[in-house]
């Protein structure tokens, strides 16, 4: 019998973190040999239709997979194994209902769609190809959600990976073999890519349940819960949950979509021509947003652990140890998001020159650096209301945020001395004031164990010294190497490695901290014990 080991949130967050930034690299560095193996045409039929297919995707499953992990996680506090499997099978009834509803409505309407709203009738093929990824995407989140309500992040983590393979190896086949046919059936081709990936993602999903399920089974054998839900109790539980989920994660693409109406707009009002706010808006969000979203990896982790593992101490009705995981949550988000942000600022346009031959958009990322650490609390907090059933707080939170950013977007960019930065601030703006309206929530309904020293003062203190490190490293090192690259990444490294011990010698991060890291945690906090520079 396949035995189950519910891991720690910690745990849990450090495998999604490596699952994620797994995917996102692949998922990154996979469009530079499509984009010259398809060219720009192909590119632009392949992300007419992704973004569609997003888009539906978000609608049909975003806050599901969540509210199954808290339901789930509930019940199995609670010593009621049938009744978490019960969540499971009803979740997955209403999400293949779901996928079969959602894929057969893009393929029926892809015609439409292509003529239509993209008045481009080539993007048939490419949205009729990504099509049936919805039916087996929304079949996989009812079980990661099941695994993650167990407490068990490996089965979502090695799923995601084995999907973004499979996605970006089948990209490639399918662009080679279809690309002599035309342009319009390599761009179906890679549009097909994610289709294969969920398909592969899956299999591994109900390979891992397969050898679960005698441990489930067996479990729910030795259940005594007499009364069980109904259905219709749990499919509303879902619902209502997931709903509030769904709505908060549609805030941030209707923000950039405000965004790509506001900022261009206002650009022009500033005095810049058609190609000079183009470029700018290019700037902001093509290569200094996705920096800004590589950092919150891990707190996105981070939330998804954070939920099952708040749900199940509040069930157990054990409210210290639910104040316990919500203190570390915040404190891991302030200890990994500060540096980041800080990091990015100093180094915003040797990283830009670095990275895209570009060190004009290092003038928007400046600015968007200071809203990483902002960006990381609002989806830490997030995490933990949701884990408490205050789903709606967030997401009227984040609205709030969002009114904010464009109304700085709004003011600031048509002001021709701050420009696309009135832009990047709007976005910093929006979310300091929604992670900042989390994190009062979170102390009103929950508390927070506000030891200042700790939480804050302490990691000032390294980031401080790392920001000199950083600083010094760069000017010395391009002087001596004459290479932006090699300074930048020589910066980076010694920042990172003085930041990392000077949180440790001043004990912003205990050897109590190191042995909640899996397997290697105890021996590294030892050894660092002995050589003298953690404190206990």
């Amino acid at each position: 019998m396949e035995k189950h080991r519910k891991q720690t949130f910690l745990e849990g967050t450090l495998v999604l973190t490596a699952a994620g930034l797994i995917v996102k690299l692949l998922g990154a560095l996979y469009r530079i040999p499509l984009s010259r193996l398809i060219q720009g045409e192909g590119m632009g039929l392949y992300q007419m239709a992704y973004p569609i297919y997003v888009t539906l995707l978000s609608i049909s499953t975003a806050g599901l997979p969540t509210a199954i992990s808290k339901m789930v996680a509930e019940r199995r506090a609670l010593n009621n194994p049938r009744g978490a499997y019960r969540v499971f099978k009803v979740s997955l009834l209403i999400l293949t209902t779901i996928g079969i509803i959602f894929s057969a409505t893009l393929l029926l309407g892809a015609r439409f769609i292509a003529e239509k709203i993209i008045a481009n009738p080539e993007a048939f093929y490419p949205l009729v190809s990504i099509a049936p990824a919805i039916f087996f995407v929304s079949i996989m989140s009812a079980y990661r959600g099941f695994f993650q309500g167990m407490q068990n992040m490996i089965p979502s983590a090695v799923s995601q990976v084995v999907e973004q393979v499979g996605r970006v190896a089948a990209v490639f086949i399918l662009v080679i073999i279809l690309m002599p046919k035309g342009v319009k059936y390599a761009a179906a081709g890679a549009a097909f890519g994610p289709v294969v990936g969920a398909i592969m993602g899956l299999i591994i999903l109900l390979v891992i349940f397969q050898r679960k399920k005698s441990f489930i089974m067996n479990e729910i054998a030795n259940d005594r819960t007499i009364k069980q839900e109904s259905i219709l109790s749990i499919v509303y539980q879902l619902f209502a949950f997931a709903v509030p989920i769904t709505l908060g994660g549609l805030i941030i693409p209707i923000m950039n979509l405000a965004d790509t109406a506001i900022v261009n707009r206002r650009l022009l009002v500033a005095g810049f021509s058609v190609e000079q706010a183009t470029t700018l808006f290019g700037y902001l969000t093509g290569m200094a947003g996705p920096l800004v979203n590589l950092p919150p990896i891990l707190t996105i982790a981070l939330a998804a652990s954070l939920v099952p593992a708040i749900s199940e101490s509040i069930a157990r009705k054990n409210h210290r140890l639910v104040v316990s995981k919500v203190t570390t949550g915040i404190r891991l988000t302030i200890i990994f998001g500060l540096p980041s942000s800080i990091g990015l600022y100093l180094l915003a346009t040797p990283i830009c020159e670095m990275l895209y031959d570009n060190p004009e958009a290092g003038v928007p990322l400046s600015v968007l650096a200071f809203g990483v650490i902002f960006l990381t609390l609002n989806q830490t907090s997030a995490g933990i209301l949701q884990g408490t059933g205050r789903t709606m707080v967030p997401v009227k939170n984040l609205l709030m945020g969002a009114i904010v950013k464009v109304v700085l977007n709004f003011t600031l960019t048509g002001i021709p001395a701050i420009n696309i930065r009135g832009a990047a601030i709007g976005t910093v703006g929006g979310y300091l004031v929604a992670s900042m309206l989390n994190v009062m929530a979170v102390n009103r309904y929950i508390g927070i164990n506000m030891n200042l020293k700790q939480m804050i003062i302490k990691p000032l203190i390294a980031v401080a010294s790392m920001g000199i490190a950083v600083l010094f490293t760069y000017d010395r090192a391009l002087a001596l190497l004459g290479s932006n690259t090699l300074a930048t990444l020589s910066a980076i490294s010694i920042g990172g490695i003085i930041y990392v011990l000077m949180l440790l010698s001043i004990g912003g991060i205990s050897e109590k901290d190191l042995e909640l890291i899996p397997r290697w945690g105890p021996v590294i906090a030892r050894i660092l014990s002995k050589i003298g520079i953690t404190r206990g």
